[in-house]
């Protein structure tokens, strides 16, 4: 058991290093050689965790996801158990994304998203992550009480995502986030005909 302990912390060491180097320089300046410096592992290590780069740019973007989604399905649960409101709940989200550091390691899923891009054999990897985050947000809009959840879940996400990069290039405040999931929101409670400014 020691040695499968270790080997997890070894391959932990590694995925995390691909991401800071990733949100550092970019995926091109990840190779094995800087992995194993900045992992403080053997070059040796690097290759037996992942055979290809391919694997490592993979894994690591599964992680990162992994423990996004973490993150916020305490925060759906918060939802669920404490029974806020949508106002709420906007602001709660304004709040992680305020305590959310803009560092390297949030910088490397966009950049290993317009690798995905570029290479096929990551996209299945990308669309995974996206469907991870499709599923958390379906689960928070239901727990909110917001109608048809399920299909708003996709534009929630672009939204979050589109303004957490905004964040990332221009420094702009979280709140512009909470403005704008508190707009989603609300423009999903109104009942079509009277969006179109029709009776309903």
């Amino acid at each position: 058991m020691p040695n499968a302990a270790s080997s997890a912390s070894t391959r932990q060491r590694i995925i995390t290093a691909v991401l800071q180097i990733i949100g550092k320089d970019g995926v091109a300046a990840v190779t094995n050689r800087r992995i194993a410096r900045e992992a403080g592992v053997s070059l040796g290590s690097v290759t037996y965790h992942f055979q290809t780069q391919h694997d490592l740019l993979r894994e690591s973007l599964l992680y990162f996801v992994r423990e996004e989604a973490r993150h916020f399905t305490e925060l759906a649960d918060q939802c669920r158990t404490d029974g806020i409101d949508v106002e709420d709940a906007a602001s709660l989200a304004g709040q992680v994304a305020c305590g959310t550091a803009l560092d390297t390691a949030h910088l490397a899923p966009f950049e290993l998203y317009l690798h995905a891009g570029r290479d096929e054999r990551l996209r299945e990897a990308a669309a995974q992550a996206f469907r991870a985050y499709d599923r958390l947000a379906a689960q928070i809009l239901t727990a909110l009480g917001v109608p048809d959840g399920e299909r708003l879940a996709a534009t929630t996400v672009a939204v979050v995502m589109g303004l957490q990069l905004r964040r990332l290039a221009t420094g702009s405040p979280a709140e512009d986030l909470v403005d704008a999931l508190l707009l989603l929101a609300r423009g999903a409670a109104v009942p079509p005909a009277d969006q179109q400014g029709l009776p309903a």
